[in-house]
């Protein structure tokens, strides 16, 4: 693909015609500034995004975030919706990680209070955390507990005092979904699960203690309690080896199901069955079940930092509580209402690395927020800002209510590697006043901040097309990696 084949729709959007290849059921749209076009040109990414636009019962447009980068079949940045009841579901439009998301947690403590704990807190979070490929966790589950959990969501966590009632009220869908069915699991997720909840992973998972950095729209940032130099805690993490496998049962059963219902795809990563088909229905039942195991994964980890906080900073400062301001996903496929074109459709939105980012209004929304829109949480990279925003009249009209979850790589894991030594971007961090628990230099520098976009170049283009609003920049000061 080539800069020319895209037509400037703002500033801050391309597209792609329908006529770009005859196989096109919709244009493709792409939220990026020149340079993020530019830069996205270097994968495959915006191929991807046009091959989604073939996909059977989508409508509107197929979606891009500027985070986009290639991955297994759709973008990871993409977002497509297909309407219901045949359009289809595709276990690549949600990915591996399923409900990958991030979660924050804020104190009543500002910087200098806790600058004098900041390393023993660092270590702390760490032995509290496990984290690691494989790593087991604290809350050893038998098979039939975890079924329980797996349809229950954080109403399990809450009445096994792993949460407080505002740690639902205050996470996407009140940490549950429903409709979870556990008997669409295959018996080696469930073994792969046992020993997982309350465990951060690896990869680009993180747990990150932060500053409040700057503050841009003031109303939404009080209704969040948020104020300058803050500390706050974000979780970054998903459903593990759990969500892994039933992504991967999935893509193997369906590569039958295309075959069964006749459906014609550019990718055999893009495999998916209609909605409507007993495949379709299973696996959203299934995969419904990994996003309620990884909602618990975050509030088990939420209890464990609260642990870690009492234990380093209890009769050292005035208050060690942490309250929860929201979780969101990032990695999901979700029933949902939206006018298209004058009409309100009922759709599957498949966000793949995208974060819904609902305008004020939305029903779905807890009291506090109803009026300024959805907090949405958009990590960066480990010694990079993070930031908050809100969701927008604009995400709704535009994007199914959608908008950009991080950075985004540049780099792929094994060319990061090769570039960074952990060691040497760990002593560049600490110099930098960041104070780093690793368990793992590789997979440290996999992570580095050179392998990623320019977060705040990412914002700038969602807030400018009006996808979602700047509400408050954080930036960290330690960092929990697997």
């Amino acid at each position: 693909m080539h800069k020319n084949d895209f037509r400037e729709i703002t500033p801050n959007c391309y597209e792609i015609p329908k006529s770009f290849r005859p196989d096109m059921r919709v244009p493709a749209r792409f939220y990026a500034d020149r340079k993020l076009l530019e830069g996205a040109l270097g994968d495959k990414s915006l191929e991807q995004l046009v091959n989604t636009a073939t996909l059977p019962g989508v409508v509107k447009y197929a979606l891009a975030m500027p985070d986009i980068h290639q991955g297994y079949g759709f973008p990871i940045g993409g977002v497509i919706a297909t309407e219901l009841p045949d359009g289809v579901i595709s276990p690549g439009g949600v990915g591996y990680d399923i409900n990958c998301g991030v979660r924050l947690l804020a104190t009543h403590l500002d910087r200098d209070e806790v600058e004098p704990y900041l390393s023993e807190l660092a270590s702390a979070l760490q032995a509290n955390c496990p984290s690691g490929v494989g790593q087991g966790g604290s809350v050893p589950l038998k098979r039939q507990e975890l079924e329980r959990l797996v349809e229950q969501g954080s109403k399990w966590a809450l009445k096994n005092g792993y949460a407080t009632p505002m740690d639902l009220e205050r996470t996407e869908e009140n940490g549950c979904l429903e409709g979870a069915d556990a008997s669409k699991v295959s018996d080696r997720a469930f073994k792969r699960g046992l020993s997982q909840i309350g465990t951060l992973g690896a990869g680009n998972h993180f747990i990150e203690v932060d500053v409040v950095d700057q503050l841009f729209d003031e109303t939404a940032a009080n209704r969040m309690g948020l104020f300058p130099g803050q500390i706050v805690v974000q979780i970054h993490c998903g459903s593990r080896g759990f969500g892994h496998q039933i992504c991967t049962d999935y893509v193997r059963d369906f590569q039958q199901a295309v075959h069964k219902y006749g459906i014609h795809l550019p990718d055999r990563e893009l495999v998916c069955a209609p909605l409507s088909s007993p495949e379709g229905q299973d696996y959203l039942a299934a995969m419904k079940a990994a996003a309620n195991y990884a909602f618990v994964n975050r509030q088990v980890l939420t209890f464990h930092i609260r642990r870690a906080f009492e234990m380093v900073l209890a009769g050292k400062v005035s208050s060690h509580h942490l309250y929860q301001i929201y979780d969101i996903a990032h990695n999901m496929a979700k029933i949902e209402k939206h006018q298209v074109d004058g009409r309100e459709l009922e759709l599957c939105v498949h966000r793949k690395g995208a974060t819904r980012a609902f305008g004020p209004g939305s029903e779905v929304l807890p009291g506090a927020f109803r009026d300024i829109g959805q907090p949405v949480l958009v990590p960066g990279s480990m010694g990079t800002a993070s930031w908050v925003l809100v969701g927008t009249e604009g995400s709704m009209a535009q994007s199914f209510g959608s908008t950009c979850h991080g950075a985004g790589r540049t780099m792929s894991r094994r060319a990061a590697k090769k570039a960074v030594r952990g060691s040497d971007l760990i002593r560049k961090l600490e110099a930098s006043g960041i104070h780093v628990r690793a368990g793992s230099m590789p997979g440290l520098a996999e992570e580095a901040p050179s392998a990623y976009k320019d977060v705040d170049r990412v914002i700038k283009v969602v807030h400018g097309a009006g996808i979602a609003r700047k509400v408050a920049r954080i930036v960290p000061v330690a960092v929990v990696k697997g």
